[in-house]
């Protein structure tokens, strides 16, 4: 089996097992993809190699957090599965935003965010907005990252 195909048979062993990440080799690694460092979901934002080291510098997807971690150039990283998903915002109740799956199912689970998006999300609403809500997901943990006015007719 080539090696191409012992990866891709991992991945997809990782995705059906319900794991939150799967391991991929540093050297595929490249600025934007995601790799956990110091246990938390980052976009690489910086690469440094430097003979059989690689330095990597990450942005914590949830926080915005720099965080930083030191691999040999031979090893693997693990690689959260990160996913994006757009929701119908039907109510906002009690700091949580009551969102729709495309299904039509009720999810009630992601926190209205802070600051300037979580301001922006409750003005629109307010103001009789239908909003579409993009939200992250990876390792367990979920966050709103954005929020637009719904096509009309959607």
């Amino acid at each position: 089996m080539s090696d191409d195909e012992d990866h891709n048979r991992t991945f997809e062993q990782s995705q059906a097992d319900g794991s939150s990440n799967y391991p991929m080799p540093i050297s595929a690694i490249r600025k934007r993809s995601h790799v956990i460092i110091q246990g938390r979901p980052c976009k690489i934002v910086e690469i440094n190699n430097s003979g059989t080291s690689v330095h990597l510098v990450g942005e914590d997807i949830f926080t915005g957090s720099t965080l930083s971690g030191d691999f040999q150039s031979t090893q693997s990283v693990d690689v959260p599965h990160v996913r994006r998903s757009e929701y119908q915002l039907v109510n906002i109740d009690d700091g949580f935003l009551n969102l729709m799956t495309p299904d039509g199912t009720a999810k009630d689970d992601v926190k209205v965010p802070g600051g300037e998006l979580g301001n922006m999300i409750q003005d629109d609403f307010n103001s009789g907005k239908d909003l579409l809500i993009t939200v992250i997901s990876a390792m367990g943990e979920e966050q709103a990252i954005a929020g637009k006015e719904a096509p009309k007719g959607a």
